[in-house]
C-alpha cells in the first residue's frame, strides 16, 4: 500500500486555513453533509481530495459528523508517502481505492454506504441469479430515460453530460472482507468501463469520483437520487431499461 513518512507538528500548516474550500476544511464539511444524508453512518465511508501534489484523506474510525481538519491525513501523490499523519488515528482503508481514481485524473473521490446504492446492488445480484448468470463478477446497474442521468458526464476526455436517451451504466464489483482488497476489482471495473465515474460494491456501497470536488459531489448526489428511484421503480414493477436498446 503506502509508505509512511515521519510526521511532526511542522506539517500542520498543510491542514490550516481559514478558507472553506481548503481540502482539510472541505472534507469536514462534506462529511457532515453526507452524515445527514445517511451516507456515512457509524464512521463508514470516506472522502479524499487531491490538491496540487498532495492528497487529503479523511481518517478511519472517526465519526464523520465530528471530524476536524486536524484529523486529516496528507499524502504526497507521487511517492505515496504520508507527509502528515495524526498519531492517534488510523489511515483510511479506502486509500488505495481513492488512489486508483486519482491515478486516472480525478480531483476528488467519495465513498458512501448509501442504503439505496446497497439495495440496487442486491436487486442486480438477484436478477443475475434468477437468469443463471455465469459470472457474478461482471454485474452492472443500467438505467435509461430518466432526467437525472443528465447529471453524469459522458466520460473522461469527452465533452458534455449523458442525455435523456443515453443508458447509464455503473459496474458492480464483489465485496471483500477488507476494504483495501477491493482495489484490484475496482481497477478492473475502471478498465472495462472507461467512461464510468462510479463503481458500486455489492452489499456495501459506492465509490464516486470527479474532476474536482464540485463535480464529484454533484455526481454522487445524482447517482444516489437515481439509485433510490431505481429501487422504487422495481417495487412498482417498472423497467429500468428498454431491452431492445443497447
Amino acid at each position: 500500500m503506502s509508505t509512511t513518512a515521519g510526521t511532526d507538528d511542522s506539517m500542520d500548516h498543510l491542514i490550516t486555513s481559514p478558507s472553506p474550500s481548503h481540502p482539510a476544511n472541505h472534507i469536514c464539511a462534506l462529511c457532515r453533509n453526507f452524515y445527514t444524508l445517511g451516507w456515512v453512518t457509524g464512521t463508514g465511508g470516506g472522502v479524499s481530495i487531491k490538491h496540487g501534489p498532495h492528497i487529503f484523506i479523511a481518517p478511519s474510525g472517526v465519526q464523520k459528523e465530528l471530524m476536524q481538519p486536524a484529523d486529516m491525513f496528507v499524502m504526497e501523490h507521487a511517492s505515496r508517502a504520508y507527509i502528515r499523519k495524526p498519531s492517534v488515528l488510523k489511515p483510511s482503508a479506502c486509500t488505495p481505492l481513492f488512489l486508483a481514481a486519482f491515478d486516472r485524473g480525478a480531483g476528488c473521490c467519495i465513498h458512501t454506504h448509501s442504503q439505496w446504492a446497497v439495495l440496487v446492488t442486491l436487486l442486480v445480484e438477484r436478477d443475475a441469479l434468477r437468469q443463471g448468470s455465469a459470472s457474478m463478477a461482471e454485474l452492472c446497474f443500467e438505467l435509461e430515460r430518466i432526467e437525472q442521468i443528465k447529471g453524469i458526464p459522458k466520460g473522461q476526455g469527452k465533452e458534455g453530460m449523458l442525455g435523456y436517451f443515453d443508458r447509464l451504466r455503473v459496474p458492480i464489483i464483489p465485496n471483500t472482507a477488507h476494504e483495501e482488497d477491493l482495489t484490484q476489482s475496482l481497477e478492473a471495473a475502471m478498465e472495462r468501463y472507461p467512461d464510468t465515474y462510479a463503481v458500486l460494491v455489492l452489499r456495501h456501497g459506492v465509490y464516486v469520483w470527479g474532476d474536482d470536488v464540485q463535480k464529484a459531489k454533484t455526481q454522487a448526489e445524482s447517482l444516489d437520487y437515481i439509485f433510490r428511484l431505481a429501487v422504487e421503480m422495481r417495487r412498482l414493477e417498472l423497467p429500468w431499461t428498454n431491452q431492445n436498446t443497447n
